[in-house]
C-alpha cells in the first residue's frame, strides 16, 4: 500500500462523516468519497503540505456541488424527506465505515436542510470537527468574519426550527417505548401523551405508503398512528425489535424478515413525544453492517 493510499484510509472516517452530514445519503456520501479519493491520486502529493486539510476541503466542497443538486431533486421528492438512517442492531460499531457518522443525530440532519448549503458546510466543519475559521474560510472560499456569521447564523436557526438535539439513548428509547403504548389507549387518553406542538414525518419516498404531509399535533399524530397500528393487525409475520439509528433507539418494523419501517422518537423536556422519525422507503432501510 503506498503512502497515498494509507494517508487517504486514514482520512476515509472523517471524509465520509463530512459528506453523510452534508447530503444526509449514505450513497451520496460514499460517492463523494470515491470523488476526493481520484482528485487525491491524480494530484502531486508532494505539492500538498496537509494532506487531511486538503481532502477535507475536496470533499466538502464536491458534497457542496452534490448538496445544490440533490436540493432540485428533493423537490419533487413523493411526500417530506427525512435523511437517510445509519442503522445497526446491537449499537453503534467500532468496526462500521461510518463510525464517526452514526454520531450525527437524524434531528440534526433534518433540522439542517433549513440551512443553505454553504451555511450547513461551515456548521458541520466547525461544531462537529473542530475545524478552525481559517480552514473553514479557505474551504468556502468565504473571509473568517462571513464564516463566523454563518456558523452563528445556523445556530440560531437550528435553535428555532427544530426538535431537541440533546437527546440521551435513555430518554430515547423510553420515548419510543411511550409513544407506542400511548397509542394503544383510548383516543383521549393518548393524546395527553403528546406534546401540543408535537410532529411526525414519515417518508415513504413513493416506495411505501406514508402520508404525504407532516403531521401536526397530538390529535393529527395519533389519529394516524392508531389507525396505521390497526392495520398493521391484518398483517402476516410482523415483529417488532429495537434497534439502533445514528446512534440513537428506535423501533424497527418486519414483516418477515424484511425492514419495513423505522420509528425514532424524541421527547420534550417533560418526556412527551415530541419529534417523530418514520422511515417506510425501503431504499433507505438498509442495516449497516461491519466493514472489513
Amino acid at each position: 500500500m503506498d503512502l497515498n493510499t494509507v494517508i487517504f484510509e486514514q482520512e476515509r472516517p472523517v471524509l465520509l462523516s463530512i459528506s453523510y452530514r452534508m447530503l444526509g445519503e449514505i450513497s451520496s456520501a460514499e460517492d463523494v468519497v470515491q470523488e476526493a479519493w481520484l482528485r487525491f491520486a491524480a494530484s502531486d502529493a508532494d505539492a500538498i503540505r496537509n494532506p487531511g486539510a486538503w481532502l477535507r476541503r475536496v470533499a466538502t466542497n464536491i458534497a457542496l456541488d452534490t448538496l445544490k443538486s440533490a436540493r432540485a431533486r428533493r423537490e419533487s421528492y413523493i411526500g417530506p424527506w427525512l435523511p437517510e438512517p445509519i442503522i445497526s442492531e446491537h449499537g453503534p460499531s467500532t468496526e462500521s465505515r461510518f463510525q464517526l457518522a452514526q454520531e450525527c443525530e437524524l434531528a440534526l440532519l433534518w433540522a439542517m436542510e433549513r440551512l443553505s448549503p454553504t451555511e450547513r458546510a461551515a456548521f458541520v466543519l466547525r461544531e462537529a470537527f473542530d475545524a478552525d475559521y481559517s480552514e473553514i474560510a479557505t474551504t468556502l472560499g468565504k473571509s473568517e468574519a462571513a464564516c463566523r456569521q454563518m456558523v452563528s447564523r445556523a445556530h440560531k436557526r437550528l435553535q428555532t426550527s427544530g426538535p431537541r438535539f440533546d437527546v440521551s439513548p435513555e430518554d430515547a428509547a423510553k420515548a419510543v417505548e411511550t409513544f407506542f403504548f400511548a397509542a394503544t389507549q383510548d383516543h383521549d387518553q393518548a393524546i395527553k401523551m403528546v406534546s401540543q406542538d408535537a410532529m411526525a414525518i414519515t417518508d415513504g419516498g413513493g416506495k411505501a405508503s406514508a402520508a404525504f404531509r407532516i403531521l401536526h399535533g397530538p390529535k393529527d399524530i395519533i389519529t394516524v398512528t392508531q389507525a396505521v397500528m390497526e392495520k398493521a393487525k391484518d398483517l402476516y409475520g410482523v415483529s417488532y425489535a429495537m434497534v439502533f439509528a445514528n446512534s440513537q433507539p428506535a423501533l424497527a418494523r418486519y414483516t418477515g424478515d424484511v425492514l419495513d419501517t423505522l420509528t425514532l422518537v424524541l421527547p420534550d423536556p417533560s418526556g412527551a413525544a415530541n419529534w417523530i422519525y418514520v422511515m417506510r422507503n425501503l431504499e433507505k432501510l438498509k442495516v449497516e453492517k461491519p466493514h472489513g
